[in-house]
């Protein structure tokens, strides 16, 4: 089994913190954008995507997408769960994993992408009203996240969960994005240091 990992893209960096949740170690292959080895020939035939992370099990199967390969994991090994427990707790980790994906982590993504000159090269073309446009978009969410957070300790619930390593890799995202979320939500701000303050956080 080979964890094929990039250390400063969000996405791979929420695997990490699922297997710390889980006391999972695998091996891991580092895959560096910067050097852009997620396009070489070798990579590309285990992601044709191209991008990180991938999961490449013993007898040869790739899994790819962050959560898909959490649940890989969460499948061969169900505790601590993570994902949920009974149809309704399930349901509500789902809703507020794809919520958090959807409306923190991906416009934050696209504001990040389409606006700092690190990514130059890997975005072509870099366009400003991207950025300019899911900037609004990000600030909107986290009101709403806010009013939410004010009655319960996690996203989904009195449970840490998923859901919560996306809110997680989001909400330390929103730096590298230039992103500052208002200081008048306290909700947010609270969940937040209660999430960083985990061990799991500096996977």
């Amino acid at each position: 089994m080979m964890l094929y990992d990039t250390k400063v893209a969000p996405n791979p960096r929420r695997v990490r913190i699922f297997l710390a949740e889980k006391g999972i170690v695998v091996p891991t292959t580092n895959v560096d954008l910067g050097k852009l080895e997620h396009r070489d020939d070798a990579y590309s035939r285990i992601n044709a995507l191209q991008r990180t992370p991938a999961l490449v099990l013993d007898d040869g199967t790739v899994i790819t997408e962050s959560v898909a390969i959490c649940r890989y994991f969460d499948e061969i090994q169900p505790e601590p769960n993570l994902f949920g427990t009974g149809a309704v707790s399930r349901a509500l980790v789902e809703m507020w994993q794809r919520r958090l994906e959807l409306n923190l982590m991906l416009p934050t993504a696209q504001v990040f992408r389409h606006s700092h000159p690190g990514m130059a090269q890997l975005e072509v073309p870099q366009i400003a009203q991207v950025a300019e446009t899911n900037r609004p978009r990000v600030l909107d969410f986290l009101r709403v996240l806010d009013a939410h957070l004010g009655a319960r300790r996690f996203a989904a619930g009195d449970a840490f969960s998923i859901a919560d390593i996306t809110g997680l890799v989001g909400m330390d995202f929103l730096r590298l994005a230039r992103i500052q979320a208002p200081p008048d939500l306290a909700h947010v701000a609270r969940w937040h240091a209660e999430l960083s303050a985990r061990p799991s956080a500096a996977a």
